[in-house]
């Protein structure tokens, strides 16, 4: 970034560059590992954790829902009030009510606790997983600099949840499954005290604004109600009444507050945030590839445990090479070519990359080689989604002016929740109905119970291939979106200006010609 860019009020760049922002790198990444690992360390200890609790298989899925619910909810609302506090107080508040939480769930005594536990997880998260991209967005101002920072923090995001079926695994198998909960006290001390000696966030960038209260119950009800609605359908079906009723009570609510947010003073989510092309883009194409890579991290899990016969220990180690796909596509050739190429030309290969993963995974069958099938497909799957992650994490709070940092994180956020919640129901849908059909044309023909067995286990792989066809034209829509959307040129030297209730006002933003 050039030294000589234009300083204005409240900008980024206005401050000092922060000799520390590197160690606060660090702190910040622990943080959002700790996030991303809850994600699906829980799931592979939720058997066990059932078991010991006495839950219900038809409670069993308010463990998962029940945090992403309270997380999908209250994320603008986290997002704003880290705009509000301070994105530093945000920060080290949700991780000490993060902690809290995860020493309530690891000592569950009955499902009341173990739910409530949960939920108080997920609303840590929201305040704590907005607060930490957009100290990143604020501190990180120099195309370089922030291109390095976005890698890790990417790399971070996207195999994190790789990372949480190995944690999970080992955990449960050798230790407990409370630890799957207690594991991540450490994490948050350590990030806590780091973060308050280490960071020092831009003085300007508070929005002190009074808060948008209509705004706030309006888009928690919204968004809780198109969560659910996309669980329930998972569990009760499509035509359940219950589901119906929630996605028109989302849609009637939505509308509601975007028609709100376009009256009010200090909206909670200020439209110009998302109405902005480049953002806009990056939010719609993110939340697509989040949906394909939900349901597939689902699919391969149940496709080893089950019909392979890993252990859940087994299993996690089997998903490395796509972490080690998403490091190296997040740190080395996104970070490398960032500063060279527009945005749209890493996002838009990347999201095809990982569909041509993708596309290897629909020959699954039940004696598919690992070696010769599912590892270059994970190791495409990573490469793909760690280029295009890097740059749409950075992008998506780039030109934003900093009192709107947290609430443009946040849409990162509630993209990547709403389309998890979206890919895990409407793939899981999928699957589910390839298999019913396939078992019911060929059961008949089983004549003992090996064969029939053997039908069963067909009809699952038959159903997972179904779904994964579905989710590799969801990647090919997320980088049609990309390349035709986000239309952003490579980060250079200078600011750019954006216009506000037509004033215009300079803003640090690297990016330069179109």
């Amino acid at each position: 970034m050039s030294e000589t860019a234009a300083k204005a009020p409240g900008s980024a760049l206005g401050a000092a560059v922060d000799p520390n922002r590197w160690k606060a790198l660090a702190f910040i990444a622990i943080a959002q590992l700790m996030v991303v690992l809850d994600a699906t360390i829980v799931n592979i200890a939720l058997p066990s954790a059932q078991q010991d609790l006495g839950i219900s298989d038809g409670n069993r899925q308010w463990v998962v829902t029940a945090y992403a619910l309270a997380f999908g909810g209250l994320l603008l609302f986290g997002g704003r009030i880290a705009d509000l506090w301070g994105r530093k107080r945000a920060f080290v508040v949700g991780l000490g009510g993060f902690a809290a939480a995860s020493a309530l769930g690891g000592a569950a005594t009955n499902e009341a606790m173990m739910f409530g536990a949960r939920a108080l997880q997920g609303a840590f998260g929201a305040l704590l997983a907005p607060a930490a991209l957009s100290l990143l967005a604020v501190m990180f101002t120099d195309a370089k600099e922030r291109a390095k920072a976005f890698g890790i923090y990417g790399a971070i995001a996207g195999g994190g949840g790789a990372v949480g079926l190995i944690l999970g695994g080992f955990l449960t198998e050798y230790l407990d499954w409370r630890w799957t909960f207690f594991v991540n006290i450490p994490f948050a001390i350590v990030a806590a005290a780091g973060a308050w000696y280490v960071i020092r966030e831009p003085e300007g960038g508070r929005n002190r604004s009074a808060l948008d209260i209509p705004g706030v119950i309006l888009s928690t009800l919204g968004l809780v109600s198109l969560v659910y609605g996309f669980t329930r359908a998972e569990s009760e079906g499509w035509s359940d009444s219950m589901t119906i009723g929630m996605f028109v009570a989302s849609g009637v609510l939505l509308l509601a507050f975007v028609l709100v947010e376009a009256r009010v003073k200090a909206p909670l989510l200020p439209l110009r945030v998302v109405t902005e092309r480049n953002r806009g883009g990056v939010y719609l194409s993110l939340g697509l590839a989040i949906i394909a890579m939900f349901g597939l991290f689902l699919f391969l899990t149940y496709y080893l445990q089950i019909v392979k016969g890993y252990s859940p220990v087994k299993t996690g180690f089997a998903f490395l090479p796509m972490i080690a796909g998403m490091i190296t596509g997040s740190t080395q050739i996104g970070t490398r070519l960032m500063t060279r190429v527009a945005p749209r030309l890493l996002m838009g290969p990347g999201f095809l990359v990982a569909a041509l993963g993708m596309l290897l995974l629909t020959q699954l069958e039940i004696g598919s080689s690992y070696a010769a099938l599912l590892l270059p497909a994970m190791l495409l799957l990573g490469l793909g989604m760690g280029t295009a992650f890097m740059p749409a994490m950075s992008l998506a709070t780039q030109g934003v002016k900093p009192q709107d940092a947290g609430v443009a994180s946040a849409m990162v956020n509630t993209s990547q929740q709403v389309g998890g919640a979206i890919g895990t129901a409407l793939l899981n849908t999928i699957a589910a109905s390839a298999t019913t059909s396939y078992i019911a044309d060929h059961i008949a023909g089983a004549s003992n119970k090996s064969q029939q067995q053997l039908v069963q286990l067909e009809g699952m792989v038959e159903g997972y291939t179904s779904a994964i066809w579905f989710a590799v034209g969801i990647l090919v829509v997320a980088a049609g979106i990309a390349l035709t959307l986000v239309n952003a040129g490579r980060p250079g030297g200078s600011t750019v200006t954006s216009s506000e209730e037509g004033a215009q006002d300079e803003v640090a933003v690297p990016v330069v010609a179109h």
